[in-house]
């Protein structure tokens, strides 16, 4: 059955933001600042490595200066703060991200609040979280950001429409709502608690699932002509990659969807390529 639904290619979106990059990236260098990003990952989680690599990859066709530190799974909390505190201070880095998961014996909190805001491209330090609250500049988390971007891209006006948030994460969830706040949308967040899931949907104009459950969201909990975002990775019995949206139910009822693969993942890549270079111009413009 073909997709009645528009998808939103997030590949292609990518490849336009990405160029754009790479040519305020050229424009920075030719000042002699070239953007940096350090990746640190701790431990020996596959997925992360995966990530990881994708990241610095991306980073280096775009023509940003990427150093990626790996660390063992034993490494010290200490050790790690200690070596945030150095990236800090290095002013060949712009951006700092810290991949997670950690282990278990490391404080996230503690090491994502040890990187400097003014580095925090990731989006997740408490002052990106206040500046977002209060809608002053800051990092937005890439994940998110990259929503607001693909639903720029379809020209969508979130002004006066009810938007749905499945999930409440630090990560996505709960940025994703403010962000859709302050483009005026009316915004509602379920999670797990939520006692009818469906009754909300069925009013929503966007959803945006994000909540890493396979086939939350199925054809009759959506309104015709909505706009669906799916944020999820799963893998379903097949071991087939599949997002949290039934994507051939929704794909009959919604007007646009994003597609998993190649929807929101090259997106939230790219948006970290955009915070590093943004950290990049503001270091630029000080000198």
């Amino acid at each position: 059955m073909s997709a009645a639904a528009q998808l939103i290619d997030g590949v292609a979106l990518s490849r336009q933001l990405r160029s754009e990059v790479a040519t305020r990236a050229s424009a920075l260098k030719a000042k002699g600042v070239t953007p940096g990003l350090a990746v640190v990952l701790v431990g020996e989680n596959s997925a992360s490595q995966v990530y990881v690599r994708n990241k610095v990859k991306a980073c280096q066709e775009s023509g940003l200066h990427s150093v990626l530190e790996q660390y063992p799974a034993t490494t010290s909390e200490d050790a790690l703060l200690a070596r945030i505190d150095a990236l800090n201070r290095d002013p060949a880095i712009h951006g700092i991200l810290v991949q997670l998961p950690l282990p278990a014996h490391i404080d996230a909190q503690k090491v994502i609040e040890a990187i400097s805001p003014a580095k925090d491209v990731d989006g997740f330090h408490v002052s990106s979280a206040g500046a977002l609250m209060v809608g002053q500049a800051g990092f937005w988390p890439c994940t998110p950001y990259g929503c607001m971007k693909m639903l720029d891209s379809i020209g969508y006006e979130l002004k006066g429409k009810h938007a749905v948030v499945i999930g409440r994460s630090n990560i996505v969830g709960k940025p994703m709502a403010l962000m859709l706040l302050q483009k005026n949308a009316t915004v509602t967040i379920c999670h797990s608690a939520t006692a009818d899931l469906k009754a909300m949907t069925l009013q929503a104009d966007v959803i945006v699932a994000a909540v890493g459950k396979l086939n939350i969201l199925t054809a009759d909990m959506v309104k015709p002509g909505a706009v669906v975002i799916d944020v999820g990775m799963n893998r379903n019995a097949q071991g087939k990659l599949c997002g949290d949206v039934d994507f051939d139910g929704v794909s009959q009822v919604a007007s646009h969807i994003t597609p998993v693969p190649g929807g929101v993942g090259p997106m939230t890549i790219t948006m970290l390529l955009v915070n590093t270079l943004e950290a990049a111009e503001k270091v630029a413009l000080v000198n």
